[in-house]
């Protein structure tokens, strides 16, 4: 079951998913001198890396910091690259003190998630930061999403409903400029985090939200896997739980 928030607004929202990553980072460094996290991008990240990056207490020159996705064939220069996104809004004010392993989509996408594959190996992860897609997605894994490779990063196609939500919240100036492809932290390895932390908000989340909270765990709506893991906490904004049968 996965543990439900619900908040007024975006603010509270991020402050909160913030708080309760930034105490495993914390637990994490007291219990072992270092700690792995999963940091995410897009929209839904905004508030949430804004409050992380203010955390009180973490030494983040021990904190080595791995990304969920990035596009194939994308610059880093590009507006839409995640690894700028991260650069800019989490490793720039921390004074770039973690250790970064970026997704990097330049070269070739096979050789680059087999290397993050083997650099995430025996890592124990204390954090996964993450949001939910439009089409209910984890990371940029799509329905039908592969729930049984335990290959930590793959080569995914990415479908139209992902690349419209790309799309509309304006990182490219029309469809055929978003990228058909993306390296993506499989859902086993997201499933290996001893917790994970979603944000998810706007209207347009609603019917996920609801599929991944209420409806069966399958494959069609990815991100319902989290049903299964033992400390999963989804943050929402009310439009976000507009849907959800429960009353909050």
């Amino acid at each position: 079951m996965i543990e439900t928030v619900v908040v007024a607004g975006k603010a509270e929202l991020g402050r909160l998913a913030a708080e309760w990553g930034a105490q495993a980072i914390r637990e994490a460094l007291a219990r072992d001198g270092q700690a792995s996290i999963i940091v995410a991008t897009g929209a839904s990240q905004f508030e949430m890396l804004e409050q992380l990056v203010r955390a009180e207490g973490i030494d983040w020159s021990k904190v080595t910091a791995f990304h969920l996705d990035e596009y194939v064939g994308l610059l880093e220069s590009h507006p839409a690259s995640f690894r700028r996104y991260l650069r800019e809004r989490f490793l720039a004010p921390l004074g770039n003190r973690p250790v970064f392993v970026p997704v990097n989509g330049d070269g070739d996408a096979q050789a680059e998630a087999k290397k993050l594959g083997e650099a995430i190996a025996g890592r124990r992860i204390c954090v996964c930061f993450a949001g939910i897609g439009e089409n209910c997605h984890l990371a940029f894994n799509d329905p039908p999403a592969d729930f049984d490779t335990d290959e930590p990063y793959l080569v995914v196609n990415l479908d139209e409903a992902c690349r419209r939500q790309q799309l509309g919240e304006g990182w490219f100036p029309d469809l055929d400029s978003v990228p058909e492809q993306a390296i993506s932290m499989s859902i086993r390895q997201i499933l290996r985090s001893e917790l994970i932390v979603l944000s998810v908000s706007d209207t347009r989340k609603a019917e996920a939200a609801k599929a991944a909270l209420e409806g069966p765990v399958t494959n069609m709506a990815p991100a319902s896997i989290l049903q299964t893991h033992p400390r999963a906490v989804m943050f929402l904004d009310q439009p976000a739980a507009a849907l959800l049968g429960r009353r909050f």
